[in-house]
């Protein structure tokens, strides 16, 4: 699985527009799966969620990774061809991208809570008793900050190399001494502040 696929088509803009495929793609993120477990997933027919891996698999936004016979019937296996899509700048003015992007973060936050609500007990405790945060097993917070787009754009690389750098710890599976960690990041421009200005005292 690459990790960025660049968007070239307004078809694939549409096909992602979709909040559903958007939802579907996620789950195929995660690990290849049948269309049958996806029916048994979302609770919906097979032939609905087979239309649905079509539209995808046509746009090359998933593909079979793998088959698999059961009584007699082939299983295909789906999976997302990328860990992340990125449009190109060809299509950028189409009004469909914004969409898209939208659709696709908010698949993303939904896909984040279910980590959430599904995290064993131990990863939300706090048994350092430390008051401070950098001591916590876990981390959680948000940030609005007003700043010029040059100065964000110049902080968001450091933050990519420090990444880079969470990414060169990671240790085989199965390590007995590793632990799994899951991260979420979003960051975006707003029109109004989510926050009450403090007076400086």
């Amino acid at each position: 699985m690459k990790d960025i696929k660049l968007l070239t088509t307004h078809a694939q803009l549409k096909a992602l527009s979709d909040p559903f495929r958007s939802e579907l793609l996620l789950r195929l993120m995660e690990q290849p799966r049948t269309g049958q477990q996806l029916s048994e997933i979302f609770e919906m027919s097979r032939a609905r969620i087979h239309y649905h891996l079509k539209e995808l698999e046509k746009n090359e936004l998933v593909a079979v990774v793998r088959k698999e016979e059961k009584n007699g019937i082939v299983q295909k296996f789906y999976q997302s061809v990328s860990r992340g899509f990125v449009p190109d700048q060809s299509i950028l003015p189409h009004s469909e991208m914004t969409e898209t992007i939208r659709t696709m973060m908010i698949s993303m936050l939904e896909q984040s809570k279910r980590r959430i609500l599904s995290a064993p007990e131990e990863a939300l405790k706090n048994d350092s008793s430390s008051k401070d945060p950098d001591d916590w097993h876990y981390r959680s917070s948000s940030h609005e900050i007003h700043a010029r787009e040059e100065d964000f754009l110049a902080w968001q690389k450091k933050f990519s190399a420090l990444m880079e750098e969470l990414a060169q710890i990671q240790r085989p599976d199965p390590d007995p001494e590793a632990k799994l960690y899951y991260f979420y990041m979003l960051g975006l421009q707003v029109d109004e502040s989510a926050y009450e200005k403090r007076e400086e005292s």
